[in-house]
């Protein structure tokens, strides 16, 4: 593994593998500390170029595998194993790593299905032979045995915190705190709504969502349609910040929204329909409980989508014909 080269400026003169190329730091320290945590590992240098290198082959197969535009997910679980194959306490770092909810077998599944799609078992054997050849750790060998995989993969499918610093959402959040008159903020409401659903017909699921990263005491906050704090990226940076939206008394739990913005108002049978097939619960929360007698209605944006993904797939059988 080629040793980490960087200017004076925070720039990696070697090649971090991922979209955007070369790796740049906001500081020395912060460059020092990726380099003290995992940057040795995953640093290809001169083997930037190579696509026979591990690293490289690992990379190109996730993009060939993974509904576009690309994600993190893979580097995300690569990062992973270079901390714990720097770190001087592997076992610290095990620790921690286990502190992230695990899965059943077959919950597993539902959730590398949801990630990697129907052909998610021979791909799953498609990347681990790769991911074993770039990074094999033998303090984690069971991360990269068939199961032991797998389930590396669901926990990073249920705790994985997209990360987005989108001016798009900003500008959404500022147009939120705007005073206007009732018809105007209908108005404005439509707009945006109509925006988000063209944007997404080209970005799918991955709008606002520039990377991917594991929090400790995020990851402990369970799901509420009303939630009491919700996450952002204030910075455009990977500082997560947890944001109180009332109160909070002394022992009451904290909780926050599993569900974008625009899905918080659907029905409580789109929301769970949502949540069962994105995190495998049905919630329970006071908002869910109070409107438990409330028919079992699709709201009529999952039925626009319903519709959106049917065309989808008819266009699909069409061009494999």
């Amino acid at each position: 593994v080629a040793s980490l080269r960087c200017d004076e400026f925070g720039l990696c003169s070697a090649w971090l593998i991922s979209a955007q190329g070369p790796v740049t730091y906001c500081s020395a320290a912060c460059r020092q500390s990726a380099l003290e945590q995992y940057h040795q590992v995953l640093c290809l240098g001169p083997s930037r170029e190579d696509p026979m290198h591990p690293l490289n082959k690992l990379q190109e197969a996730w993009r060939n595998i993974h509904y576009p535009p690309e994600t993190s997910s893979i580097m995300l679980m690569a990062r992973m194993v270079a901390t714990v194959k720097q770190a001087k306490d592997k076992d610290w770092w095990i620790k921690l790593f286990s502190q992230f909810c695990s899965k059943t077998a077959n919950e597993e599944e539902e959730i590398i299905h949801k990630l990697l799609g129907d052909k998610f078992k021979g791909q799953l054997e498609l990347l681990r032979p790769l991911f074993a050849e770039a990074l094999y750790e033998e303090r984690l060998g069971r991360w990269f045995t068939p199961k032991g995989f797998q389930s590396l993969f669901a926990l990073v499918g249920t705790n994985g915190q997209g990360i987005g610093t989108s001016s798009l959402s900003q500008w959404v959040h500022g147009c939120d705190a705007l005073e206007l008159p009732l018809q105007e903020r209908k108005q404005l409401d439509a707009f945006i709504d109509q925006l988000y659903k063209d944007i997404e017909k080209e970005t799918g699921d991955f709008l606002n969502c520039e990377g991917s990263g594991l929090y400790v005491l995020q990851s402990c906050c369970n799901h509420s349609c009303i939630p009491n704090a919700e996450t952002s990226f204030p910075d455009n940076n990977f500082l997560l910040h947890l944001t109180a939206l009332e109160d909070i008394k002394a022992g009451e739990e904290i909780c926050i929204s599993y569900l974008e913005c625009c899905q918080r108002d659907r029905s409580r049978h789109s929301r769970h329909k949502i949540l069962r097939e994105n995190y495998l619960f049905t919630c329970s929360c006071p908002r869910c409980l109070a409107q438990a007698e409330d028919p079992d209605v699709t709201s009529e944006e999952d039925e626009e989508l319903e519709g959106e993904t049917d065309d989808a797939e008819l266009e699909d059988e069409m061009t494999d014909v």
